[in-house]
């Protein structure tokens, strides 16, 4: 199986533990309280952590691999690397929403793209050097990263009474 494909699968699966983490949040009593609530002053609530990783997405798929305008222009500022948490936490529904369509974005791009391709520099990467391998190392790393904060934020507001 080509690298591209390996990496493709893995994103498949990745998304599969962060929608299982999305439910068990929409069972709460209080959903929006979870998803908001943030484990100290200025810390990342699970609604940045979740978003963070569509916009993320987001940004991959289309202006550092494809060159290409990113969707989602009112949630890019304010997800994206570098961002601060604020208090204005988007509903559960939206951010299923964000997750669905930059995950349908990279998938399409990703399904441009073959091994062949692994050593070059994408224009939207060229200024941190990465390769399109590199790339895809680190897409495929940041999906769990984000999503095992999210959890751990959320087994933190589950005990914190």
């Amino acid at each position: 199986m080509s690298f591209v494909k390996s990496v493709q699968r893995l994103l498949v699966a990745h998304r599969e533990r962060t929608l299982e983490l999305i439910t068990a949040i929409e069972q709460l009593p209080d959903p929006q309280a979870a998803i908001s609530w943030q484990p100290g002053p200025g810390r990342a609530h699970i609604g940045w952590q979740l978003m963070h990783i569509g916009i993320t997405e987001e940004l991959f798929a289309t202006e550092r691999l494809s060159n290409t305008q990113p969707g989602f222009p009112e949630y890019r500022e304010r997800f994206q690397r570098g961002s601060s948490p604020d208090d204005r936490v988007p509903p559960v529904a939206e951010i299923r929403s964000v997750l669905s369509q930059s995950r349908e974005h990279l998938l399409a791009t990703l399904s441009q793209l073959s091994d062949d391709d692994l050593q070059t520099i994408p224009a939207g990467l060229a200024a941190r050097g990465w390769t399109l391998e590199k790339a895809l190392q680190i897409v495929c790393w940041h999906e769990p990263h984000h999503q095992g904060q999210a959890h751990i934020t959320l087994n933190l507001f589950k005990n914190r009474a």
